[in-house]
């Protein structure tokens, strides 16, 4: 029971250490607040509002036709543009795509013949040109079967192909967007907010102030990882409840409940990385530059960014020992999918041996540090 008091009482006191610390509650409020909704909000991932200029050298029916079939949101309306132009436009970046219908292309289309269609792609525009390009592929592609009387290909196909999105049916990438930077904040402020502190209370000599009292590091540790863990999971289901399903509008299916209790679960396994990290370092500069290689391909090589199938194999293997990429699974498990205890437990079973192995090593080496 003396434990348990001594453990709340030092959390208390981290608790109050963050209450008067302005700037990091202004860092808080801003990492649950804006920027979950900026990226949510402006970022698309696909094609969208994509500029195009056309390059109209057949000046025919057809061709017009072509032209009006690309219509917003995924594009703009199309340029009109002189040929002497289109080099000039392209090395400039002024537009995305600058479509080329070259002269008879409508009449040599009637008589049989295989005319061409150019279509110049700004390639820097990295996801709106390989995605934009296979979308007025299959535009032109359908104006063309319809204008020669074939726009009943399906019954001519040996197969029809079904699509059905499943969880975001207008494949909003928004939606995504937003739980994985509350997924980002989470980690980063786990690690920095636990880092930081420790070094604090060693820079300021208040560490020296609690080895004179009958005070573990067991319980200096767990004192800093149940407060820090408090005020993240807090500022989570606030953010999740305001920002990601009030102001963004984000349809959360799942438990939040048990969302907030793997938040938890993985906030004990990062906080855990973050003392380690701190118990390496020397000063806060130092702690900054050491959470950099960690924090940093923890964001991009968990699942958030990149899907994990897309990786080389033993990049995979070795991005298992990561507890966010195990968060990021139950995070979209969870809140999209609604998926409950029985399905998600290989990812949470994981998550809780890898915490308990980053908390032992966190321990050992904060218990060594406090020695010398």
């Amino acid at each position: 029971m003396n434990r348990l008091a001594h453990i709340l009482r030092l959390g208390l006191k981290e608790l109050t250490s963050l209450r008067h610390d302005s700037v990091l509650l202004l860092f808080l409020m801003y990492a649950f607040t804006v920027a979950i909704y900026m990226p949510a909000a402006g970022s698309v991932i696909g094609v969208h509002n994509a500029s195009v200029a056309l390059v109209d050298e057949d000046h025919s029916a057809l061709s017009r036709q072509m032209a009006e079939a690309l219509q917003p949101p995924e594009f703009q309306a199309p340029v009109s543009l002189p040929y002497d132009r289109l080099d000039e436009v392209m090395d400039s970046g002024q537009y995305t795509f600058v479509i080329n219908i070259p002269a008879n292309f409508q009449s040599d289309l009637l008589s049989g013949r295989e005319p061409a269609v150019q279509v110049n792609v700004d390639a820097t525009a990295m996801s709106q040109a390989f995605m934009g390009a296979g979308y007025i592929g299959r535009i032109f592609q359908r104006e063309l079967l319809t204008y020669a009387n074939q726009a009943d290909t399906a019954s001519k196909t040996p197969a029809r192909l079904t699509t059905r999105a499943l969880f975001n049916t207008n494949l909003e990438g928004g939606w995504f967007l937003a739980v994985i930077q509350i997924v980002n904040n989470i980690t980063i402020l786990a690690i920095v907010l636990t880092g930081t502190a420790l070094l604090r209370e060693r820079e300021h000599g208040t560490l020296d102030h609690l080895l004179v009292l009958p005070l573990t590091a067991l319980e200096i540790m767990l004192a800093k990882i149940w407060s820090n863990m408090l005020v993240v999971v807090l500022c989570t289901w606030i953010s999740l409840e305001v920002i990601v399903k009030g102001v963004l509008g984000v349809p959360l299916a799942g438990s939040m409940a048990l969302f907030l209790m793997v938040t938890a679960l993985y906030l004990f396994a990062s906080t855990a990385l973050g003392i380690f990290l701190a118990t390496l370092a020397r000063s806060t500069p130092q702690f900054g530059l050491l959470a950099i290689p960690v924090i940093i391909p923890m964001l991009l090589l968990s699942g958030g960014s990149t899907p994990l199938d897309s990786m080389p194999q033993w990049l995979q293997w070795v991005m298992q020992g990561s507890p966010s990429t195990h968060f990021v699974s139950l995070s979209a498990a969870i809140l999209f999918r609604d998926a409950g205890v029985s399905v998600v437990w290989p990812d949470l079973l994981a998550l809780a041996t890898i915490g308990l192995v980053f908390f032992a090593i966190a321990l050992a080496r904060f218990r060594k540090s406090l020695a010398s």
